[in-house]
């Protein structure tokens, strides 16, 4: 935003902003949120050629797991979801699972928020013992009612997703359903504000 023609709110210190002040604030955050699916799928380019010793690079994999997943029918909220569920590896490199469900949280259910949440020691399942962790940690979740889908996400579209003779979908073929996805929060603390502001 150019601060010379921008205006801005006149507080130095929040607790003595007004209601003038936050007029200026949500008028000027309304149309930067509505742009956030860009912001995210620049981050999300982030990702290409970072392989960190992967068969295929960490853009790759989410791509391949949002292709699985589109392939076989599942909603346009859960491809977007499968598309982001690593987008949080350039920042978090010890709760990358944590980054991306924030990332995703206004904008999706529940299920696919806890889903992401989760993602990370579901998939342990399958390396866990190899790097000295128990492979069976899922199990601490066992019996919620969002096991069994996030047990399904991994075994169809995240655990098969390291395939470089798939035929993986470009970026561009995702980025209308990411910005449907994130044109439309679900539950936000600031939803109601930026609907009036807009």
């Amino acid at each position: 935003m150019d601060k010379a023609t921008s205006k801005h709110a006149a507080f130095s210190d929040m607790a003595q902003s007004t209601a003038e002040d936050w007029a200026i604030i949500i008028k000027e955050q309304t149309p930067f949120a509505a742009n956030g699916g860009q912001r995210v799928l620049e981050h999300l380019r982030l990702l290409d050629g970072d392989y960190g010793g992967f068969p295929v690079d960490r853009l790759t994999h989410c791509l391949q797991t949002a292709t699985r997943a589109y392939r076989d029918g599942r909603a346009v909220d859960y491809v977007v979801m499968a598309l982001l569920h690593d987008i949080g590896d350039t920042l978090g490199a010890y709760n990358h699972p944590d980054i991306a469900a924030a990332i995703i949280k206004p904008f999706v259910s529940e299920e696919l928020h806890w889903i992401v949440q989760h993602h990370g020691i579901f998939q342990g399942k399958n390396f866990f013992h190899h790097i000295g962790l128990d492979p069976d940690m899922r199990e601490q979740f066992r019996g919620h009612e969002y096991f069994a889908a996030t047990e399904e996400f991994i075994e169809k579209y995240d655990c098969p997703a390291f395939d470089p003779e798939y035929d993986t979908l470009a970026i561009e073929f995702f980025e209308p359903m990411v910005m449907e996805i994130f044109a439309r929060p679900l539950n936000s603390i600031y939803k109601a504000a930026m609907i009036k502001g807009a």
